[in-house]
């Protein structure tokens, strides 16, 4: 065995005897003088030349931890020798163990991190070549532990992100090590870090984006690429919103190439959407900027997917979406929008002519590339544009909407893949970092509100149905819905799971509407009408989902018309908690409401529904009108009514108060219900009687309930 090594052995001898005549020195010392003595000469000889890792090995065989670990913790230095000597040494001798990769794993590497990050910000002379050796080789030990699995974690937790962000601000020194070395640690751990240091990293935000500001050369280019990883994950302090804008305004309004070009839109896209367009200052400048923002967005996009053959920039094009979305949304808002309508004119045409190549770039896309995260950014900002504007590109995204069919489906069916597509999207549009919001995890939460408006046309909607999208939509709203079931903590859940059922309801009740013969003959609608059964009875009773509850009861209202023959429809327990549950969303929406210096009280919206009766005003409505047509498709349903005492109730609110303070439509909503509830049934008729139902029709010029009720 000693002669298989021997070779190796002369070999490593004959490449450097110098530190194999000190290694030998070292083994043999007899006192720490004589240890500290050898250690100067293997560090000088290691310094001197590159060695392999079978050297360095052998070094550490030689040396191990216990004397590097005195050298860093001693206070006493001997005579003549100055006290950051010892630990210079100590720490070079870490930095060379640390080039093995699983030296720097060692537990006795990484409890030396604390100790190791004072080092960074210790005072001294700052020409003192000791020192900055042993600042080098500090960064070297932290770097070579930030390169294993779990060394970020273990760097953070030992205080090492502060000490990074005060010693680049101190500007000493090896400044520029602690900014690349925190760039990594971002990188790797982002949350984990603002979570240690947000004080510190904000202030190197700070620092960061008023250099920016201030960069007249080259630099202000390279600070584009640094500064998304420097956004924190809540608010952004507003002096650093004002610095990056003023910066940006300058790169993007000069004439640059596209090295220069795309990390400014990159870093413009981080922002937007990290803070929509609150970064922006009001104001002509404002406007003007964003203009310019999303017209250069637009002209990239076109550039990169009209032209055949030529390579994608995926990260840019992506960012480029980013900013269309902002413009988007900035066209379409109607108060505080920091666009004037000239302009919003303007740049509804240039996106426009973008959301053309995009349409473009998919319809070339092979089953191959659906999974690919640049498909996913092209289909989401598609569906931010659908989701506003329809009409233009009808014949294009008519022609698309298959192959959109199609995506939703394949990536439903496989959700996982679509959650980290969501992710990967995030990682090529902005950084290596999750930025702001969470992106939503399917294609088809993406395409609803689109969807929602072309169900309502002819031409899209044959093609929907054609391609199957009804029953997939049937499919993922039973499955969202189980999201929402009692057993799960419906707290954490994101808004976009509800705002994504409440969409899809609108979709089925554009297909009541326009499509009846499709909800009586797919029995995906069968399912969904037993869902909505099952779920409105607990659903009404849940603070703050109003307008959920309002959705699903007018929506399974107007399909029990249409599945009224449905055994599931005819007295099931089910569908009379369904029943009830929706004369319980109806019959609460309004109260009588005292008026100070009146006798008589005026109808007025109740608590609850005051907040969001403009959004849920028209679903009311609706519901009503589908209540009444329900009443005579199902004769059970009159005498339920009567034992919850709504036609009684009813009536008695319409006589406590003023026949002034009551609309002619809620006039109208009211009698539809009395009407066919008094023809239904002939208790009904007598219960309306006894609650002064023909008097009460008189005063409020009922004349169809005032007939109906004189009848015997």
């Amino acid at each position: 065995m000693a002669s298989d090594c021997e070779p190796a052995l002369n070999q490593a001898e004959s490449r450097n005897p110098t530190l194999e005549r000190y290694l030998g020195a070292l083994r043999e010392a007899k006192n720490d003088s004589e240890q500290f003595a050898a250690l100067l000469l293997v560090t000088k000889a290691v310094k001197a030349g590159d060695i392999d890792a079978k050297t360095r090995r052998r070094i550490f065989d030689a040396v191990g931890f216990t004397f590097p670990n005195r050298l860093l913790t001693t206070k006493e230095a001997p005579d003549g020798c100055p006290d950051h000597v010892l630990r210079a040494l100590g720490v070079a001798l870490l930095a060379c163990f640390c080039s093995d990769p699983e030296l720097a794993a060692h537990p006795q590497v990484l409890n030396k991190i604390p100790i190791l990050t004072t080092f960074l910000t210790a005072r001294g002379d700052p020409d003192d070549a000791a020192r900055r050796s042993m600042v080098d080789d500090t960064y070297q030990c932290l770097t070579a532990v930030a390169g294993t699995p779990r060394g970020p974690r273990h760097l953070i937790a030992g205080g090492t992100v502060s000490a990074l962000c005060q010693a680049y601000l101190g500007h000493g020194y090896g400044f520029d090590q602690a900014l690349a070395l925190l760039v990594g640690l971002l990188a790797a751990a982002e949350t984990q870090c603002w979570k240690e240091a947000e004080p510190d990293l904000l202030a190197v935000l700070r620092g960061l984006s008023e250099d920016f500001q201030k960069a007249e050369d080259a630099s202000k280019f390279e600070l584009c690429q640094l500064l998304p990883l420097f956004l924190p994950p809540t608010t952004v302090p507003s002096e650093c919103l004002r610095d990056l804008q003023a910066g940006l305004a300058r790169i993007l309004g000069s004439k640059l190439s596209s090295w220069q070009r795309n990390p400014a839109l990159k870093l413009a896209a981080r922002l937007a959407h990290a803070c929509g367009s609150d970064w922006i200052p009001a104001g002509s400048s404002g406007s003007k900027f964003l203009a310019l923002l999303v017209n250069l967005a637009c002209v990239e996009v076109r550039l990169a997917l009209e032209e055949t053959g030529t390579e994608v920039k995926e990260d840019v094009v992506t960012a480029c979406y980013a900013l269309m979305e902002l413009g988007i949304q900035e066209c379409t808002r109607c108060e505080q929008s920091l666009l004037k309508e000239p302009q919003k004119v303007q740049l509804v045409s240039i996106m426009k002519e973008a959301i053309g190549a995009v349409i473009h770039y998919l319809q070339q896309v092979g089953p191959e590339k659906q999974k690919e995260p640049f498909v996913f950014a092209s289909v989401r900002i598609l569906g931010a544009w659908l989701a506003e504007e329809t009409s233009s590109l009808r014949k294009e995204v008519c022609q698309l909407l298959p192959f959109l069919v199609r995506y939703a489906k394949t990536l439903y069916e496989e959700a996982e893949e679509a959650n980290d597509l969501s992710q990967q999207v995030a990682t090529l549009a902005i950084s290596p970092t999750t930025p702001g919001p969470t992106w939503p995890g399917d294609a088809l939460r993406l395409l609803l509100p689109g969807w929602c408006h072309l169900t309502v046309e002819d031409g899209p909607r044959e093609i929907l149905i054609k391609e199957g999208a009804p029953s997939l939509l049937c499919k993922y709203f039973l499955q969202q819905w189980e999201l929402t079931s009692p057993g799960h903590d419906t707290s954490v859940l994101p808004d976009s799971v509800e705002i994504g059922l409440q969409t899809c309801c609108h979709i089925f009740l554009n297909l009541v509407v326009t499509a009846p013969g499709l909800i009586k003959r797919d029995a995906c609608f069968t399912s969904l009408m037993n869902t909505l059964m099952a779920s409105l009875p607990s659903l009404v009773q849940q603070q703050g989902r109003l307008l959920l509850a309002a959705n699903v009861a007018t929506l399974g209202l107007l399909m029990a018309r249409l599945l009224s023959t449905s055994p599931a429809l005819q007295g099931t327990p089910a569908s009379r908690g369904f029943f009830a549950a929706a004369i319980l969303f109806l019959s609460q929406s309004h109260v009588a409401r005292a008026t100070p210096g009146s006798d008589q009280a005026v109808l007025a919206l109740s608590p609850d529904y005051e907040g969001v009766w403009a959004d849920l005003q028209e679903l009311w409505f609706l519901g009503m009108q589908a209540f009444t047509g329900c009443v005579p498709l199902l004769p059970w349903l009159a005498p339920a009514a009567l034992r919850s005492r709504w036609p009684q109730e009813l009536l008695q609110l319409l006589g406590s108060v003023s026949p002034n303070s009551v609309k002619p439509e809620m006039v109208a909503a009211y009698q539809g219900v009395l009407v066919e509830l008094a023809r239904a049934n002939r208790l009904c008729r007598e219960a309306m009687r006894l609650q002064a139902g023909e008097e009460t029709a008189s005063h409020y010029r009922m004349a169809a309930l005032e007939q109906c009720l004189a009848e015997p």
